[in-house]
């Protein structure tokens, strides 16, 4: 099977910045979409950012300019690098592939755990 892992989560101050990280590992043949979720306390989980296979990204309208989502395709692994937050940036973020697996080629959804992001003012 397939297993993904966040990291670089934490606390920091409105303004500051970080780099969340997504690895995927296990029977993996390819890797097609990598995105980034967020969900807040109370809220619906929400499309943070989008990495096509061919490198094509798109954002939410509230991280535009601020985030940049990218992907080293030989690490299995997908970034989130996060500048100028805001305490509205507040949240659980899941990243989410779509795997091919060694196993027939199957194609899979997968998410990772989750990693707390938490922004103060």
């Amino acid at each position: 099977q397939v297993q993904l892992v966040e990291s670089g989560g934490g606390l920091v101050q409105a303004g500051g910045s970080l780099r969340l990280s997504c690895t995927a590992s296990g029977s993996i043949f390819s890797i097609n979409g990598m995105d980034w979720y967020r969900q807040a306390p109370g809220k619906q989980r929400e499309l943070v950012a989008a990495v096509t296979s061919g490198g094509t990204t798109s954002y939410a309208d509230s991280v535009k300019g601020r985030f940049t989502i990218s992907r080293d395709n030989a690490k299995n692994t997908v970034y989130l690098q996060m500048n100028s937050l805001k305490p509205e940036d507040t949240a659980v973020y899941y990243c989410k592939m779509v795997v091919a697996t060694t196993f027939r080629l199957a194609v899979g959804i997968y998410w990772g755990p989750g990693t707390q992001v938490t922004v103060s003012s």
